[in-house]
């Protein structure tokens, strides 16, 4: 009895001990997130401050920056134009990749596993290596500048997300439910409409979030072929730190601020919809 009363705090202190290992991996989090709440906080507290040159805290608080950001930088309109492409770009590539999913999924044909090599370059490649001779090819077409030209631009990484998103869960889906409804008369667009796109509706959900949320933040690609009438809110707010003339950095934190609340809500609401670890998951049959 006492040899196990003994041995259990033993047993405890052993199991609650943590290997170095253990030590500089929790070290390394901790100093990553701390720097990272660090850089987020000192923008968020300068956008709402009057004056910050000394001192822990700025002199005094406002909120006339977000205004003077809105206004200066007309951000009713870039926010506007972000929509309009983001929309465009989740609503066409998922036309165009559904389709393109369903048949890899489905069929085999020659240079099936060639064509899905191409798709997943734009995926593994930077999109600078491409996108600077893409955005030669619509200069020279007269498409760059223009939110059609943004959109083209954007749709060369996303069409391949969606199908690579999508194939995993059009492959779950048992063939024999197809079979059985066209042997029970059902016409190839009722096995569609009422059959597969049921079934297909949260791949179709997941795919549509995370494109939505890639374009949004995709910098690269918008930056080589926007305009100044198509410009999306990451290359505005690029271009309010870089571009000539002398400008409030507390609007531009603003502006940064803006940014990264509206990136917060989106990737909260694809999480709220989107588990992970289903986009891969296939079926063991």
């Amino acid at each position: 009895m006492s040899a196990q009363t003994i041995g259990a705090p033993a047993g405890g202190r052993r199991g609650l001990t943590l290997k170095p290992g253990a030590w500089l991996t929790w070290a390394a989090l901790v100093f990553f997130f701390v720097n990272l709440l660090g850089v987020i906080a000192t923008v968020l507290v300068d956008s709402l401050g009057r004056s910050w040159f000394a001192g822990w805290l700025p002199t005094g608080w406002t909120g006339h920056w977000y205004s003077d950001a809105w206004k200066e930088f007309g951000l009713g309109e870039v926010l506007g134009t972000t929509v309009e492409v983001t929309f465009l770009v989740v609503l066409v590539s998922l036309v165009l990749a559904v389709p393109a999913s369903y048949a890899l999924a489905r069929r085999d044909f020659p240079g099936k596993h060639l064509l899905t090599t191409l798709f997943v370059l734009p995926i593994l490649v930077p999109p600078i290596a491409y996108g600077i001779p893409m955005a030669t090819v619509l200069y020279k077409f007269h498409l760059a500048g223009s939110v059609t030209g943004v959109v083209l631009a954007n749709l060369v990484p996303s069409i391949p997300f969606v199908i690579f998103t999508m194939t995993p869960f059009i492959e779950q889906i048992d063939p024999k439910i197809e079979s059985a409804a066209r042997m029970c008369g059902a016409s190839t667009w009722t096995v569609l409409t009422r059959i597969l796109a049921p079934l297909m509706l949260p791949g179709i959900l997941a795919a549509g979030i995370l494109v939505l949320v890639r374009t949004f933040g995709m910098f690269e690609l918008t930056f080589l072929t926007a305009g100044p009438g198509s410009q999306t809110l990451i290359v505005a707010l690029f271009s309010a730190v870089n571009s000539a003339g002398i400008r409030s950095t507390q609007s531009i934190d603003a502006m940064a601020v803006i940014y990264t609340g509206t990136m917060a809500v989106l990737l909260l609401v694809a999480l709220r919809f989107v588990n992970p670890t289903q986009l891969v998951a296939r079926s063991s049959d």
